[in-house]
């Protein structure tokens, strides 16, 4: 089966709603789908050059993500004498060194329909969820998320309990992106659809959403979401948590009665060779 053959099998089975339930035709065309998510054949979001964000969606594969839930049937399984019940279509991924993916003891776990590429290191415990798609040479710390449709590109360190927010709905909806060489600090979170670039570091404690204005120091200006765009971190930018003083109410900076500050994450610089010295180490690690 071609890929536009695959697209136009997901879209019929999809469109058919409750229908498909038990329709073989539905369930081949679900299952080809997760064969080549997990072979890096499609993904939910994918470099475009064309597209304002340099990313474009594909709303079929998250589409064709969904049908699996619906398709799905909630099955027992057991591992390391722990039992769980999930949807049958959507069990956990087994690996073999063959695939070049170091899954170290201790818990982790990675969902089918999820591209981890030669060269991932996954510290215990971790999760990986359905569509995401990690990059070579990446890193996914002990405690750390990536969620549903996620894009982690080339050399990305999700340092201990990094969460990476996952999206299938709305349909149309960008995941979050986090480009090659970027450094996610301990207990960072990055959500509903950011979109982080290259070499950018966030450090521990960061927290980026759609809602989160940003304020770079360096070149004097606020980065927010647009209702055409996501909240987009630039180039090399490094991130760290801030404050700014609430203006106006019982909150006022000035008032006597609370005197409160909001968090605001600021990029107090972008990154340089001794930025990129501090991050060194992630290379002996691997």
């Amino acid at each position: 089966m071609t890929l536009s053959q695959l697209e136009q099998a997901i879209e019929q089975a999809f469109a058919a709603g409750a229908s498909s339930i038990g329709d073989a035709t539905a369930m081949d065309a679900f299952l080809a789908l997760r064969t080549a998510l997990e072979k890096g054949e499609v993904r939910a979001a994918a470099p475009d050059s064309g597209s304002p964000t340099g990313w474009r969606v594909n709303a079929w594969v998250k589409r064709g993500i969904l049908l699996g839930f619906r398709l799905g049937s909630l099955q027992e399984a057991a591992a390391a004498g722990l039992s769980f019940v999930d949807k049958h279509t959507y069990p956990a991924r087994r690996f073999t060194a063959s695939d070049g993916v170091r899954i170290v003891p201790g818990g982790s776990s990675v969902r089918a329909g999820a591209y981890l590429a030669p060269g991932v290191v996954c510290m215990p415990p971790m999760y990986v969820n359905a569509g995401a798609w990690v990059d070579e040479g990446t890193m996914v710390d002990s405690h750390a998320l990536v969620g549903s449709c996620a894009q982690i590109g080339k050399r990305v360190h999700l340092s201990a309990a990094a969460q990476v927010g996952g999206v299938l709905e709305p349909i149309n909806a960008s995941p979050v992106i986090i480009e090659d060489d970027v450094l996610m600090g301990g207990n960072s979170g990055v959500y509903e659809g950011t979109i982080v670039r290259k070499g950018a570091v966030l450090a521990a404690g960061t927290i980026l959403t759609r809602g989160t204005p940003v304020f770079d120091l360096v070149r004097g200006v606020v980065l927010r979401a647009t209702p055409e765009q996501p909240l987009i971190i630039p180039q090399n930018a490094v991130v760290v948590p801030g404050s700014r003083a609430v203006a106006a109410g019982k909150g006022h900076s000035n008032s006597k009665e609370w005197g409160l500050s909001l968090y605001a994450p600021v990029i107090v610089k972008y990154r340089d060779e001794k930025t990129d010295l501090s991050t060194a180490l992630e290379d002996l690690l691997r």
